[in-house]
């Protein structure tokens, strides 16, 4: 939102991510937007955000299939998360 102030906008994807609607999801995600969100930027809290909107079936086969992401605005989110997750 305009004028929200990046800690804020941290924690308000920080609660995003472990919420999704899915366990698997909100842990996947959850705790790799604890590990990444303090060092983030706003024009990449902006990216993080947009990716947080995505929803869960496309991140998940993305999470599992990352060349399906081809070179979209996220692929390198996702190559983060599946280093995070020590499955690259």
């Amino acid at each position: 939102m305009p004028g929200e102030d990046l800690e804020t906008r941290r924690r308000r994807a920080a609660y995003r991510a472990a919420h999704r609607g899915t366990k698997e999801m909100d842990w996947l995600i959850g705790r790799f937007a604890a590990a990444l969100l303090p060092g983030l930027d706003g024009e990449a809290l902006d990216r993080f955000e947009r990716f947080l909107r995505l929803p869960d079936p496309e991140l998940h086969e993305w999470f599992h299939s990352p060349q399906l992401a081809g070179d979209s605005e996220f692929s390198e989110l996702i190559a983060a998360l599946r280093r995070f997750h020590r499955l690259d």
